[in-house]
């Protein structure tokens, strides 16, 4: 039975009366405060014993002692991407705005100015609440700058090293030092880390233009940047905005009213895709992979360079909008009566990307793939290597080797005009007799994809539309070496076998060298190599690399010029009528009033179709297909499924830029009135429909006149 209060407490009393009593309890309370008081001296002392706590000695205040990413610009300068572990710009404290300060340290650590390091007035408080939101901002950039020895557990341990390494900060450094590694330190989203990264990722802009709440809407995300991300909870953010304004209130930094007109302040966040892959990725992997992290290692990722690269930012969205847009077209059927035959890419992204086939880096989807270069320097303009990057990483333009098609037969037009056969040379356009003997040894007979024959048609004709047993016989005539050889003149490095397939395109070659062999002939006979960077800098400006404009005389202007006539023809159509007056992608790009050329290409079965057209200004090329190849429908040419495409690219192109003067034509060329049945000099007899003006190589101009035609309507045997 428990005793009444008064017997209790008069037993107590009686008991602390006597002095023995009162000398233990004095005691035992000195012997468990100097226990106490040398556990945790020990436990001060020892925490970094060993060198277990990090150096300070390793900190170095401003740019050059933090890790930052390398940043990626269009030509322009526009900020294409950042490449790094951490995305981070390192800013001056004087340069960050003083509300921008003084929302972190309201939220933060509101006695910044007056500890040393750590908060005492705090510490009853934390110690019931097991150290949470005990860290000091000091506390916080020693967690931040040491993470691998200060862990981030919730321990005593960690806690003591963190106390002791900012004790040490804050004897070694000013506050305004420490406030600036804090400010370009803490971690405010996904590998964004500083002020500065998160202004220009959430709102487009520099820290240094940040207005009261954008700065609070920052310092809210370093207590969970995940759960207050703007972006991805903007409800949220807002909320926690208003929090951290009502603190900046409290303190005095701010006054009530405009504590309230900042919280009525929208969130307006910026629309520019700052992620990393978002601009232009198959393009920024490219370099990354092929030239930059060969050439800079880790530097790359941890030492701020600044890589100015050769992207039209422009013509790098007008080539995604092109190539989606016809993609799209394409799977909606109009281009098949409405039908598609195969798995479209908006049912394979609503199936959840599961096909249940392991295809690697491709896709089971229509690709296609693009490229735009300057023909002048070589230039990388735009360059899109597949439809959707997150899905298949597979860059179609430079990892690909696909069969080129009809695009190929302008080199083997190209080793003829060198060798002096004139374009009204009359070509043989009948099948193959006997049949060419193939690899595997079985017969091989080619035909057109009308399956019709022309008979005896001009070198022109035969290469405007795109005929196949013409071209073959001419390559076969020149002989195949010769054709490898004219190739290999125009960059392409591809293993050709030679056999007579190679004329009309039956081997695989990478599609950014055979677009960029098409700049000779936008060029008038000079090839320029493809480059993507244009220089590369440190952090404090000082170039370590600059690229120089790689280009290669492969033809004498008079012949190339002769050349880019017969490509220019491609696009057009010739006086008069007939079903063969018209180039395969004239209907294509009718409407377009630049000066343009061109060569459309499809491959056996129709599994692969091209498009490479030029203007004196760009070269570009379109590819579409499937990954791994497979018919992609009936009658997909490359002039009806792709020239469109180039077309839409084209017109967005040239409607922000005055178009190009067209070509000159070298004065050495001579001309001459020819009869295109027969490549004879005309004479007053030949009906109009068939005389025609061109233009010739001195010395390789026709001398004999046309004898078939006379005035009695008979054919004159000479």
């Amino acid at each position: 039975m428990t005793a009444p209060p008064t017997v209790r407490n008069s037993f107590i009393g009686r008991w602390w009366r006597e002095p023995r009593h009162r000398r233990r309890v004095f005691v035992a309370t000195a012997l468990a405060c100097l226990y106490a008081g040398g556990l945790a001296y020990g436990s001060w002392t020892r925490v970094c014993a060993a060198e277990r706590c990090p150096s300070i000695a390793r900190l170095e205040p401003g740019a050059g002692g933090q890790l930052q990413t390398s940043k990626v610009y269009a030509a322009d300068g526009r900020l294409i991407t950042e490449l790094g572990i951490e995305r981070r710009t390192v800013v001056r404290v004087n340069e960050i705005p003083i509300h921008v300060r003084q929302a972190f340290i309201a939220t933060e650590d509101k006695r910044y100015y007056s500890h040393n390091g750590i908060d005492f007035v705090r510490f009853p408080g934390a110690v019931l609440d097991r150290f949470r939101g005990f860290s000091t901002i000091t506390q916080q950039l020693a967690r931040n700058v040491f993470p691998e020895e200060i862990s981030r557990e919730r321990t005593l341990t960690r806690k003591l090293k963190e106390m002791r390494v900012a004790i040490e900060l804050e004897r070694n450094f000013p506050k305004d030092t420490i406030l600036e590694l804090y400010l370009n330190k803490i971690n405010l989203g996904p590998s964004v880390y500083g002020v500065e990264a998160a202004a220009q990722v959430f709102f487009g802009k520099s820290a240094r233009d940040l207005n009261v709440a954008e700065a609070a809407t920052l310092a809210a995300l370093p207590k969970a940047p995940g759960t207050y991300s703007p972006r991805n909870h903007p409800d949220r953010a807002v909320l926690r905005r208003n929090v951290v304004l009502n603190l900046m209130r409290d303190q005095g930094y701010i006054t009530p009213a405009d504590a309230e007109f900042w919280k009525a302040y929208p969130l307006e966040l910026t629309t520019r895709r700052t992620s990393y892959g978002d601009v232009a990725p198959y393009f920024v992997e490219w370099l990354r992979t092929a030239y930059l992290e060969p050439r800079f290692g880790r530097d790359l990722y941890e030492k701020g360079l600044r890589i100015y690269t050769t992207l039209d930012l422009d013509m790098q969205e007008a080539a995604e909008r092109a190539l989606q847009s016809q993609l799209d077209e394409i799977e909606a059927g109009a281009y098949s009566d409405g039908t598609f035959e195969g798995r479209t890419y908006r049912e394979y992204i609503e199936q959840g990307r599961a096909s249940g086939e392991d295809q690697g880096p491709f896709s089971p989807y229509l690709q296609g793939a693009i490229v735009a270069i300057d023909v002048k320097t070589g230039h990388i303009l735009a360059m899109v290597g597949g439809r959707d990057y997150v899905d298949s990483k597979w860059n179609r333009i430079t990892q690909s080797a696909r069969p080129p098609g009809s695009t190929f037969k302008p080199f083997v037009y190209s080793a003829a005009v060198r060798a002096g056969h004139p374009v009204t040379e009359m070509l043989d356009d009948s099948p193959l007799d006997p049949p060419v003997m193939q690899l595997d040894s079985t017969l091989w007979q080619p035909q057109d994809y009308d399956y019709t024959t022309l008979g005896l048609i001009p070198m022109r004709q035969s290469l405007y539309l795109s005929r196949n047993l013409s071209t073959i016989k001419l390559g076969m005539a020149l002989g195949e070496q010769t054709v490898i050889g004219e190739t290999r003149r125009y960059g392409i490095t591809t293993p050709l076998p030679p056999y007579p397939s190679i004329h009309i395109g039956a081997r695989e070659v990478r599609p950014i060298e055979l677009i960029a062999a098409y700049s000779a002939f936008a060029n008038l006979g000079v090839r320029v190599e493809p480059i993507g960077i244009q220089r590369i800098e440190d952090r404090q400006g000082t170039i370590l690399f600059q690229s120089t404009v790689r280009r290669e005389q492969v033809m004498d202007p008079e012949h190339a010029w002769l050349m880019l006539d017969m490509l220019r023809d491609v696009m057009r159509c010739q006086p008069g009528s007939g079903p063969h007056r018209c180039g395969t992608a004239a209907g294509a790009v009718a409407g377009l009033r630049v000066p343009m050329g061109g060569k459309t290409g499809t491959t056996d079965d129709y599994t692969d179709a091209w498009f490479v057209g030029f203007t004196p200004e760009i070269v570009s090329g379109i590819w579409l297909g499937y990954d791994l190849q497979r018919r992609i429908m009936n009658n997909a040419g490359g002039g009806r499924i792709v020239a469109p495409a180039w077309t839409k690219f084209m017109r967005d192109v040239y409607d922000r830029r005055p178009a190009p003067p067209n070509w000159g034509r070298p004065d050495a060329l001579v001309s001459r009135e020819v009869d295109w049945t027969n490549g004879f000099l005309a004479t007053p007899f030949c009906p109009l429909e068939v005389r025609r003006w061109e233009w010739f190589y001195p010395e390789t101009e026709p001398t004999q006149v046309c004898t078939v035609h006379s005035p009695f309507g008979v054919g004159i045997t000479p």
